[in-house]
């Protein structure tokens, strides 16, 4: 009931906490973050296939350079748009019916692609499957969180990014068996096929449970419960983060009515961007800061250039031959797929801080190697060996440090530190940053090298991987194995409710 709703300051409640004995990961949210988890395999295959498809389709449609540098960076221009809209969609309708219209969105686009009879039409379909890339991003991510408990969350909420890795491995896979086809049927079913599965994904989500989360903060508490009992190791444990999530949706813990009518309270996103944008608390834009800043030095940082050019960076360090280069950027695939999988297993042990900071340190000794050794190979007109074989080094090992920390830990991190009702918006915005950064390093890299120099180029990133450690290391606060509530507190100073009243005094 209305009176149920709580008026006392979240963070003024103190629940007594008992200890938790965690027995492993339970089973079933394992089984809803792997199924929610495929949308990101489909946005992970669309990247890799696109790679090869696009040598057919310039060929098949007669298109020029610059047609294809549209269609490949329009994916994150439209993904941009789709992550702002994500964020109030999946308040409004929940994580659950976001991630069946991301995965509408992509069949939509993949069906458009295959078709392809020309130019335009195929980029209208990259378009629409990059609306999905946006919502996919922001909601794989927020849901296996929500869903995860505080001990396993780490794992859970990394595993959407350990399937775009899985996903653009299986896109080379396909475009090496498709190419043997017709050149103008190749490429249409390398795009196409992708529909399939975005299809088996749509109905397959609703088997799966809604966010007991967003259950609550609608009100409907016997759900939420009943939710939160299926995917917990224990009833205590169960109890335990339905009382914290009551507190943070503003409700009486000690309220036990199967549905509570929230009277007064903004339970669709309803005045998010004000508190998040306009008038935010000072915890908030602490957290802001910190969500928005490691999306940004994700991309920033340069793994995009590695993954989208290795091939021309390996040729100016001095290989020739088509095969060779292949397989050398095949490895960096395997590389960073290997890496990420060991990473999932190693943020709930050793913490999202300790791994993000030993991450980008390894990254910084990378990119200078790397920067040093191209560098020698370029001056050297690509003939000395030792600067070869230490560019191949230098980059897997920027891609392994890479894909041990910074790349998963984005995605966790984010999807965890913003209050219960700001998430979904919270976490879009950190999704539209990293699109423009995505975007900016692709589709700049190559005019960046021209002008600076390969090797300059990742000195250049270097100093900002150096700029990142400091970055992360005074302003992260370490978040394993607490619960999203109790994450909430971290980014809270002494003097906060003091310097909100004065402002709204004001």
């Amino acid at each position: 009931m209305a009176d149920q709703i709580s008026s006392e300051n979240p963070a003024e409640k103190t629940i007594e906490k008992p200890t938790e004995e965690h027995t492993g990961v339970n089973r079933y949210a394992l089984q809803c973050a792997i199924v929610a988890s495929i949308i990101s395999i489909i946005f992970g295959y669309d990247t890799g296939v696109m790679s090869g498809a696009m040598v057919f389709i310039e060929e098949d449609l007669k298109t020029n350079e610059v047609q294809i540098e549209v269609l490949t960076g329009i994916l994150n221009l439209c993904a941009l748009v789709g992550s702002l809209l994500a964020g109030r969609t999946s308040d409004i309708i929940g994580r659950r019916y976001t991630i069946v219209l991301a995965s509408i969105l992509f069949m939509l686009g993949s069906i458009i692609m295959g078709w392809g009879p020309s130019y335009p039409v195929l980029l209208t379909g990259r378009c629409t499957a990059g609306l999905g890339v946006g919502f996919a991003l922001m909601v794989a991510p927020v849901y296996s969180a929500e869903i995860a408990t505080a001990s396993h969350r780490g794992l859970l909420a990394s595993l959407p990014h350990l399937c775009i890795s899985i996903g653009i491995l299986l896109g080379y896979l396909v475009n090496y068996f498709f190419s043997k086809l017709p050149m103008h049927i190749g490429w249409r079913l390398m795009l196409g096929i992708a529909a399939v599965p975005s299809l088996v994904l749509a109905f397959g989500i609703l088997k799966m449970p809604e966010s007991p989360r967003w259950l609550i903060l609608q009100g409907r508490l016997g759900e939420g419960k009943r939710i939160l009992d299926l995917v917990s190791n224990s009833p205590e444990e169960a109890e335990l983060r339905f009382q914290d999530i009551k507190t943070a949706a503003g409700i009486d813990p000690k309220c036990k009515d199967e549905v509570v009518k929230m009277e007064n309270k903004k339970t669709h996103g309803e005045g998010v961007w004000k508190e998040l944008i306009l008038r935010p608390t000072p915890a908030v834009r602490r957290v802001l800061l910190t969500a928005l800043g490691i999306h940004f030095f994700q991309h920033a940082t340069g793994i995009e250039a590695v993954l989208l050019y290795g091939p021309k960076i390996f040729k100016r360090a001095g290989i020739t031959t088509k095969d060779k280069l292949f397989l050398v950027t095949i490895g960096v695939g395997i590389m960073k797929t290997t890496f990420i999988f060991t990473a999932t297993f190693l943020l709930d042990k050793v913490g999202r801080r300790k791994l993000l900071l030993t991450s980008v340190g390894g990254m910084i000794g990378a990119l200078t190697m790397l920067g040093f050794a191209l560098t020698m190979a370029q001056n050297s007109g690509g003939k000395l060996v030792w600067a070869l074989v230490l560019s191949i080094v230098s980059a897997y090992g920027f891609v392994a440090f890479f894909s041990i920390g910074l790349g998963p830990i984005t995605w966790v991190y984010s999807s965890e530190v913003f209050p219960l009702k700001l998430r979904a918006q919270g976490a879009s915005l950190g999704v539209a940053v990293n699109r423009v950064m995505n975007a900016t390093v692709s589709m700049s890299f190559l005019s960046l090298s021209k002008a600076i120099t390969t090797g300059g180029a990742f000195f250049m990133f270097a100093g900002i991987a150096a700029v990142a450690w400091n970055f992360f290391f005074f302003l992260m606060p370490e978040t394993k194995g607490k619960s999203l509530e109790e994450i909430e507190a971290l980014f809270q100073r002494e003097g906060d409710h003091k310097v909100r009243g004065e402002n709204g005094a004001a």
